[in-house]
């Protein structure tokens, strides 16, 4: 935080002008000024001191907002892998592995859950995450909702168990699982995915939505 120190003009005539350094403060005071954009010429000590107040002030609540720890959070949370673990692989050519196997339910079929995921190409780069949104993806899973990987690396079928509620999933989705030989994630000419890209998922199976149908 700046230190400011106040050197008062007590005895300075009137006619002269205080000219104070432009400092970082002084600027930010000037932005928060609804009326004068130039207040960084004070002609007064009171004015002066309302000046150091105000740049104090603002200071302490850019500085004390709960939404920079929560961001970091978040970021890490999508930028840093679940650990490594050996993957076992499907006829299909899914790879996968349990991080941890959970202890609720299994997946249901054609029944929306809730899951956690950080998606990542082969070299580790991250081009998708529930994290950075803040909540957990709402989605159907094992009637073609989603790609093929996810499909069967979260409801199962062809040797891979059904993930468990509560449990953490590494799924290495070739491309024949994935998006194919197509570019996806296209706007404006852009694409997020480019084609026959093989993709690494770590999935959190968190829970059965609450608002399936009974």
């Amino acid at each position: 935080m700046a230190v400011f120190t106040l050197t008062p003009n007590i005895a300075t005539p009137a006619f002269q002008p205080l000219t104070p350094k432009p400092t970082s403060s002084n600027f930010r005071v000037s932005a928060l000024s609804p009326t004068n954009p130039e207040v960084s010429t004070i002609s007064t000590t009171k004015k002066r001191f309302c000046q150091v107040g105000l740049g104090l002030l603002a200071a302490s609540v850019v500085g004390s907002t709960p939404l920079d720890a929560n961001a970091t959070r978040i970021e890490y949370y999508a930028t840093v892998a679940d650990p490594p673990c050996e993957f076992s692989y499907a006829r299909s050519g899914l790879g996968y592995c349990d991080i941890a196997v959970g202890s609720g339910p299994e997946a249901p079929f054609n029944e929306l859950i809730n899951v956690h995921y950080t998606a990542r190409f082969a070299d580790g780069i991250v081009f998708d995450s529930s994290y950075k949104r803040g909540r957990p993806l709402t989605m159907r899973i094992g009637v073609g909702k989603v790609i093929k990987g996810l499909d069967q690396g979260i409801f199962g079928g062809e040797g891979v168990p059904p993930m468990l509620i509560g449990g953490k999933r590494k799924l290495q989705i070739p491309p024949n699982l994935a998006y194919g030989p197509e570019p996806a994630g296209c706007f404006s000419g852009d694409c997020n995915i480019p084609g026959n890209a093989t993709l690494v998922y770590d999935v959190n199976l968190v829970e059965i939505y609450k608002g399936n149908r009974k």
